[in-house]
């Protein structure tokens, strides 16, 4: 998503936590001469968030896209999720409160932290990356997709409360298991066996769309990556 906007001609911050992760995608994208910058995040803190808040006022003095994508997998509760699930009794509590604190309560506190920023612009959009229902409903996938649920619950409550202000908020989501890190290397070629799995890329066109003036006016929307010119057809 983030070469996807590059290559569009935005200017892209990446956040994570800090490690040589975030540093060396940044560096790669700087070497191919994208205006790409790396902004420590850790979602959980809103000490953490307000730091970012404030790097983004100082540097560009304001925020045109804000993407949540922050999200922890099943991996870190079962790494063989896919293909030895297990019941939700199983999950430990601090495991449960650990993905929920990060895929939940993380995306409330970065748009919570930036919402006041887009407000005193006028405009702004905010891309929250959800999943499948049906993944929402699957053996064995509490935490994760309670967390993505709820995720969505969320967002259709925020388009509301700052459609006012001329911020627009959409959900968009790949359509199907995708090749990140979520899936664990040790077992991806078995999961590769049983699973089609989507490529990231899925997601390139859409949210270049739905940071576009394209997009202009189109909020509350949940849009499915794979599915997308489908519902640009159903649009016109």
């Amino acid at each position: 998503m983030a070469e996807a906007l590059l290559r569009a001609g935005a200017t892209v911050a990446l956040a994570s936590r800090v490690g040589t992760k975030l540093d060396q995608v940044v560096e790669k994208l700087k070497r191919e001469g994208y205006p790409a910058v790396g902004i420590p995040l850790d979602v959980r803190s809103e000490q953490s968030v307000n730091q970012a808040v404030e790097w983004v006022k100082r540097e560009w003095g304001k925020l045109d896209v804000l993407v949540n994508n922050a999200g922890i997998g099943m991996r870190t509760v079962n790494p063989r999720f896919l293909v030895e699930p297990q019941p939700f009794f199983k999950v430990t509590p601090e495991g449960f409160r650990d993905l929920i604190d990060t895929n939940l309560t993380g995306y409330f506190l970065v748009a919570r932290g930036f919402a006041p920023l887009m407000m005193e612009q006028g405009h702004g959009r905010i891309i929250n990356i959800s999943m499948n229902h049906e993944t929402m409903k699957r053996k064995g996938f509490v935490p994760y997709g309670p967390s993505r649920a709820a995720t969505e619950s969320l967002s259709y409550i925020m388009a509301e409360d700052l459609k006012e202000y001329g911020i627009m908020v959409n959900m968009l989501l790949p359509g199907g298991a995708t090749t990140t890190g979520m899936i664990p290397d040790e077992v991806r070629k078995e999961i590769e066996s049983k699973f089609q799995l989507l490529e990231p890329r899925v997601m390139a066109e859409p949210i270049v769309f739905l940071a576009s003036t394209a997009a202009e006016g189109i909020t509350g929307e949940r849009i499915v990556a794979t599915d997308f010119q489908d519902w640009l057809l159903k649009r016109k």
